[in-house]
Formats: C-alpha cells, structure tokens, sequence
C-alpha cells in the first residue's frame, strides 16, 4: 500500500472515531486531551516521514514528537481507573474503547515508522529508558506496545538480505533487567520483547556468516563454517533466569551489539537504585564469564570503570566492577594491562586495585607476564617509532607505561598464582628490569615519580621470588642497592649483579644465557640495550666459561666488533683481547682478526684505538702459519689509519706497521710491495708536528729500510737528522733498486698536495719533486701534464715557504717538459743511457739543510742546471 492511500485511510479513521468519542468530552476530558493529542502528533509524524527531510534530521524530529506522545499516552489512568469513570455500561464501553483506541494510535505510529525503517526500533530503547527513568509510566502498557513492534520487526526482518538495526544491544540489556521485574506481566511482555528482538538479531548473525562464507568461496578456501543455530528457546525460559539470557544475548548478539549490551549493563551498575545495579551486575558476569572474547572497546570499558570507582571509592558494586576487570582479562589481557598502564605514574590506590584484580586469575598470569614484558620493551619518556608495536587504547607523546609495569610487577610477583609463570620468565624478567633500570637512571622526574625505585623494586621482587634471597643480601652488603643513582657508578651495577648470581650458582644460569644468546642473535630493540645485555653475558660466561668461550658466543663477539654502539665495540674488542693467550685454540681466528680490520673503519677513534691494540695483542700471539696468510690483508688495512684525523691514532698505525715486518721478516718477499706501498705516508709524515708520529715514522722507516737492506744512518743520527736528507737518500735507493714502482710512489704523494695540514703539503711538494727529478727518462707527457696541474694548484697556495718549494719543483717539472721536446731519437738514446748509467741525485731545495753542511757554489749551480751528477759535455748533441 502506498504511503500516499495510507495516510488518507488513516485520516478518515480518525475523522469518525472523531465523531464517534466527541460526546466524551465532558465525562473524560484527559482521555479526549489524550486522543486528540495522540491524531495530531500521528498527522505530523506521518507527514514528516513522507518528506524528503535528511534522514538524521527527520529521525530527530520524530523523535522529539514521540517522546511527547508516550509522556502523553503512559501518563493517562489506568485501565482500572478509566472503568471506574462510567456512569454506566454503555459509558464504560466507550471509555475502554477510547482508551485503547489511544493506545493502538500511538502503537500503529511505531509500526509504520519501522516497517518504513528498521533503523527506527531505536525508538524502542529510547522507550525502555523512558519508562525506567520514571515510574509514574505505565511500564506494564509501555512493555506491550514494545513487544508488539518488535514482533512485528522480527516477522519482517525474514525477507531482509540486510538489518540496519544498532540499537539492539541497548535495547536488549533494557529488556533483560525487565526480564526480572516484580510484576508479572512486565516480566512477561519483556521476555516476548527481548526473544523477538534475538530473532532480529540472529538474522543479522545469518547475513554476517553468509557474506564470510562468500568471501571464503571467492578466496577458495576450503574452510567450512557451520550455520548459526536457530533461537531454540522459548520466551517463558528468559523470564527470572539470568542465565538462559546471559547465554542467548552472548551467543546471538555480534560483537558490536553485544559491546553496547555490556555497555548499558556498566552504566546500569552506576544506578542509585541497588536493585537495579545489583540485577545488572549478575547479568553482565553471566554473560562476560563466557562471551567476554567477543567483547570489542574493552580498552574503554576499563576505563570507565576505573572512573567509576575513582569518583566513588565507596561504590556499592566496586567488588563486581573489579570482577569484570577480571573476566575482561581472561579473554583479553594484552588490552586490559595496556590500558590499566596508561595512567598517570605514581598510580593510586584504584588502580592498584584493578590490577590486582586484572592478576587475580592463575591461568592467566603468564599472559600478563607476557603483556608486561611486552611493555618493558619501551622506553620511558619516549615515543616508541613503530605504532604498531605499542597496540595502546591512547598515544600519548611520553610514555610512563615501563615505570608503571615496574611497579606492577612490585604487587603481582609475590602472589602465589604467579609463582610457576615468574619460574617461566625469569631470564626476560631479569633483563627487562635491569635495562628499566638503566632507563630510569637517566630520567629528569620529579622525586614523587620515584621511576628508578620501582625498577628497582621489582628486580629485588623478582630475586626474592624466584628463590635467590641470598643474592640480594650480597648485593645489599655491597652497597650495590643504594648507588644505583649515581653517575659515576655508571654500568658497573650490571657486573656486580651477574658477580653475585654466579657467586650463588643461580640454577636459572641456563635458561638465562639461552635468552641472552637468543636476546644477541636477533639483536636489542636499541643500540644502548646493547652495552647491557652484553656486560651481562660477558660477565656470566668469564664465571662460567675458561677462556676462549664456546664457539657460538665468540661469533657473538666477533659481530659485536662493529655494532652501532661504540661501547659495545671496545667491550667486545677487549674481551677478544683477553684472549690472546689462546687465540691458537679458537677454530676460525682469521674470522675474527678479519672483523678486527673492519673495525679501524669505525668513525669513533677510541674504537679504532682499542682495535689497533687489541689487533696488536693477538698478533704477539698468533702462530706464524695463520699470520703469513693474513700479513699482506693485515699490513695494507694501516695504510688508511696513517692518515688518520687523530695523532695518536696515526702514531700507532705507523708503529704497528713496524713491528708486523719486524713479526714476519722471514716474509720479506711477499711484504717488499706492501713496505713500498707505505713508504709515502710514512716519509712525509716525519714532517707532522705531533713527536709521537714522528718518532713512530723513524722507527718504521728504519725496520723498512733494514728490510729492503738499505742504509739506516741517515735515520739513526738525531744531531744530523733532516727531512730533505731522508727523501734524498730514499730516492736514491729506489732509483737503484725499486724504480718500477717510482710512478705508483708519485701518484700517491700528488694525493697529499691537497690536504688542509700544511706540513704535509710542504713534504709532499719536496717529495713530488724528487721523484719527478729521479724518474725524468720514465715519466710520459700525459704523466707530467697531471704533475703540472697537481703542482700549479699550490703554488697559489697563501703560505710562502709553500709557494718557494712549489716553484722550484715546477722549475723541475718544466725542465723534464722541454727535454722531451726533443727528437724521438735523441730521447731514446738519453733513456737508454740512464737506465744502464744510473746518477746519484744532489739536494734541490736545501729545506731546513743542517748548516754546518752546505755544498760548493758549483753544486748549488749544478742543482739549478739539473740534479743528477751529469755532466752535459758527456751527452754532446753530436752524438744525436
């Protein structure tokens, strides 16, 4: 029928009914009041419902409307009353009529606005909350009217592919506190509302499962779902029974539905009317005890609770709401410990409560346990990265969550229900409270904060219940309790701990190091949980363990030589230190010497310090098969560290350089490229200004010049010492013996013209031109170019002593230039001459020349014409 013929049908109803009661005026003027109110309010309903008003908006104005219609209606006399009102039969008849016909007005309003929507049963809750607000209603009247529409809703719903009815969950925790009633017939009527409205929503349950099940075809999977059963009970079975409903309203409503069912019932509890709360509280157990996993928002459901009992710590249900913490966290203790640490640090008595109430099951301790460790993870005061590992009901920008789980674990640890799962966790317990105590160390909280107490607190809990007493009296003893605090105690709080559980032989030692192996392998959640974590290992396996440690753990140490953390790095190298003893006995040494050299790449020089020392160690130690084999990888690794930012740095790469041709001089042949290959870095720098570098350099020279069975004296004679002198005299030798390499030798000095320390550049420009001089007859065009180009560029340079030796070594560069202007032929012959006739080269710049040594002015002019000893008449340009 179209709304259209229904509203006019309608209207002519009400125009005889008119007609018919208009002589009851007189007799019953609230019933007449009553009904003409009920037609126009009817009139207006309807007509908005026709309109093309928003949807929210006309459900809004509706409502309004109807709400003055039931207070209208439900506030009429009862229906003994009403025939009390009759003069006589025929009076009293019309009065029953009219007084029904109010009642079917209003009712027929309600089944036209749902049959219209089923999003309108909403009106029904709004109903329910009506009449329980105030008594005066006619309860008995309002539960008829309510049963009927939803009777009426659930006969329809069956053709429905989809309801679009929320407001069932509310609706039916109304219901089921009605379902209780002293009278009778509300009880009834409520059991008739509260079995239809089940009905309803079990074909929202059967539309849910038929769209999973499609999309389980479309996926292919084999899975098979088993069909919602049918509502097999009877209204009668809900009424007084709490059971009966907490069973069909948890096995029938969706999670959504059944939330705001829990919802309600939560509010209900807050009633002024003990009946009432108490009535709502045995229900919501009931259904909790069983249907609590399907319970969604539980993170808001604590906290309302904990606002209830935090407004009112005399609350007459405190003792249930505690249990529905309870029940809560059986089925989702992840959620309900996450909340219950998200409040502000020291946390008060009422929340002490709910976490002991949140605790108070034993089959759920260990996921508790779980959940805590979880929290530990973080660090306090800070915002994790990673969202996703902090599943937390609010965000806030500093999280206090790891100090409230410290102290949470203060009250739950003792509890005898905890005992076998604190046995079951005590290596991530352990660890845990010793990185929060690291953490609450270098916290800035006020005093009451107390964050550093409680981590503090529960570590000793945790001795004291995991049956190590006597651990912590050690550590009482020693003072190790009370310095915690203190600055300069730093890291030494973790050696004294893992001092005192070996001294007690801690039985949990296995279980311990299998998590800290574990805890290393996959690597901390941040570089300075590291440091920890690896004192502690270290410290438990040098109680444990004899030198050198188990293979695994040394793979351990060998990768924590070059962890992000520098600390970790120089604690791991100085283990490996430790080991040179038996550095024979370790299976794959190279491995770890290798990881030693990557260590020398680090950008923290006390790293690179404690690598090239430890390296030094353990060669003192190493046999010479395995060293020959790793001599030339190792010798090589120091030539970037001669260069290296830090003096000291330079001065032991330099000297360690030294003593491995010292080690290996049995080597020779196969270290004779390798010594060459240094020989730049280690002449130029007897120039630095640091006296340690230069007297590393002398030394090294020294051992690379015996080696290569060259003259030491220019070295070994302090009073005679000169820089000039020593670059003559090597170049002289590599002239006679090693030229093959000078081209090599000149590429790497050109590298340091452009360095910023300026000795380096005024000893490499003195360098640069000595081999140019030394290697003229080797040198091609293109070579000389880049030597030109090299050269140019400091001869700008602002300092004059730089620019004087610039110039003289370009004066070098450009006399090499012109002699190759010269006829192919004549060049030939000159470079085939040299090579047979070698020449000794003659001082070119005199640079800080000893004074008591000068040369003869015919030397001097011999320099400026050329510095080998050759005489031109020897080579007339006849001869070409």
């Amino acid at each position: 029928m179209s709304s259209k013929n229904q509203k006019t049908i309608s209207s002519l109803q009400m125009l005889q009914s008119s007609m018919k009661w208009h002589h009851m005026e007189n007799k019953a003027a609230s019933l007449w009041e009553a009904y003409t109110g009920m037609i126009s309010y009817q009139s207006m309903i309807l007509a908005i419902n026709s309109s093309y008003v928003e949807p929210a908006l006309q459900y809004e104005i509706q409502l309004q409307l109807i709400e003055l219609s039931f207070k209208m209606v439900f506030s009429i006399p009862s229906f003994d009353e009403v025939k009390a009102r009759g003069a006589g039969a025929e009076d009293t008849t019309d009065l029953v009529s009219l007084y029904q016909n109010i009642l079917n007005i209003y009712e027929d309003t309600l089944l036209i606005l749902v049959s219209k929507d089923l999003y309108k049963l909403q009106i029904l809750k709004e109903m329910a909350v009506w009449m329980s607000e105030d008594r005066f209603y006619l309860q008995a009247r309002g539960m008829v009217t309510i049963s009927r529409v939803l009777s009426f809703a659930s006969k329809k719903v069956r053709g429905y592919t989809s309801v679009d009815a929320p407001c069932l969950g509310v609706l039916a925790a109304e219901l089921s506190l009605l379902c209780s009633h002293d009278d009778p017939s509300i009880t009834h009527q409520a059991s008739l509302g509260l079995y239809h409205l089940l009905c309803i929503a079990k074909c929202q349950s059967v539309e849910i499962e038929k769209n999973k099940t499609a999309k389980l075809a479309d996926c292919g999977s084999g899975c098979h779902l088993s069909p919602p059963s049918e509502v097999d009970f009877l209204p009668k079975s809900l009424q007084q029974n709490r059971n009966k409903i907490a069973q069909s309203v948890g096995q029938t409503l969706l999670p959504s539905l059944l939330t705001d069912f829990v919802w309600s019932l939560l509010r209900k509890m807050s009633s002024s009317d003990y009946k009432t709360a108490s009535e709502a509280s045995s229900i919501l157990n009931l259904t909790l005890e069983k249907y609590a996993l399907k319970v969604t928002r539980v993170c808001k459901i604590v906290d309302a609770i904990y606002k209830q009992l935090y407004e009112n710590c005399y609350h007459s249900m405190k003792q249930a709401l505690l249990r529905i913490i309870a029940l809560l966290a059986c089925t989702s203790p992840k959620k309900v410990m996450f909340q219950l640490m998200d409040y502000p640090v020291p946390a008060d008595n009422t929340l002490i409560l709910m976490w002991q109430a949140a605790g108070s099951e034993s089959s759920v301790a260990p996921q508790v346990l779980k959940t805590i460790l979880l929290i530990l993870k973080g660090k306090p005061g800070q915002m994790e990265e990673n969202q996703l590992d902090r599943r937390r009901c609010s965000l806030d920008a500093t999280s206090m969550m790891p100090v409230v789980a410290s102290q949470v674990l203060c009250i739950l640890l003792p509890v005898d229900s905890y005992r076998k799962a604190v046995t079951q966790f005590f290596p991530e317990l352990l660890v845990s409270l010793m990185l929060q105590l690291f953490y609450s160390t270098q916290l800035r909280l006020e005093p009451e904060a107390r964050p550093f107490s409680y981590a503090l607190d529960a570590l000793r809990v945790l001795l004291t219940c995991s049956g190590l007493q006597h651990v912590d009296m050690t550590l009482k003893k020693r003072n190790c309790w009370s310095q915690f605090s203190q600055p300069l105690y730093h890291h030494h709080w973790v050696y004294l701990i893992a001092k005192a559980l070996s001294e007690h032989n801690f039985p949990q030692f296995p279980e311990t190091l299998y998590y800290l192996y574990k805890l290393s392998v996959d690597g901390p959640r941040r570089s300075e949980d590291s440091i920890i974590t690896t004192i502690f290992l270290t410290e438990l396996l040098n109680n444990f363990f004899k030198d050198p440690f188990p293979e695994e753990f040394l793979v351990l140490y060998k990768n924590w030589i070059n962890d992000s953390n520098p600390a970790v790095c120089k604690l791991s190298l100085q283990k490996i230190a430790s080991m040179a003893p038996v550095i024979n006995e370790i299976e794959n040494v190279s491995s770890i010497l290798l990881a030693i050299l990557g260590a020398f790449h680090s950008k923290d020089k006390t790293v690179v310090a404690r690598a090239l020392f430890t390296l030094r160690k353990l060669l003192g130690r190493l046999d010479k098969m395995t060293y020959s084999t790793l001599c030339t990888q190792i010798a090589s690794s120091y030539y970037p560290l001669m260069d290296h930012s830090n003096g000291g740095i330079r001065s032991m790469a330099i000297r360690h350089f030294g003593d491995l041709l010292n080690d290996m001089n049995r080597y020779m042949c196969l270290l004779s490229p390798v010594v060459l290959g240094a020989l730049v870095p280690l002449v130029l720098f007897l120039e630095d200004v640091e006296k340690r570098v230069v007297k590393a350099c002398r030394y090294t020279l020294e051992i690379c010049a015996s080696q290569l069975k060259w003259s030491t004296s220019y070295l070994k004679k302090d009073e005679t010492y000169c820089f000039e002198r020593v670059v003559l005299n090597i170049c002289n030798n590599l002239l006679i013996s090693y030229k093959s390499y000078v081209k090599d030798l000149i590429s790497d000095t050109l590298g340091f013209l452009g360095s910023s320390r300026t000795y380096l550049k005024r000893a490499a420009i003195i360098l640069t031109g000595y081999l140019a001089a030394m290697s003229d007859h080797l040198l091609f065009k293109n070579e000389i170019e880049v030597m030109f180009e090299a050269i140019e560029r400091v001869r700008r340079d602002k300092d004059p002593e730089i620019q004087d030796l610039a110039e003289k070594t370009h004066g070098i560069l450009k006399k090499i230039a012109h002699s190759m202007i010269s006829s192919t032929i004549k060049q030939s012959f000159q470079k085939m001459v040299k090579n047979i006739y070698v020449k000794r080269l003659k001082p070119i710049y005199y640079y800080n020349w000893p004074q008591d040594e000068t040369d003869s002015p015919a030397d001097r002019e011999t320099e400026k014409e050329g510095c080998m000893e050759e005489n031109p008449e020897d080579f007339p340009d006849e001869a070409y």
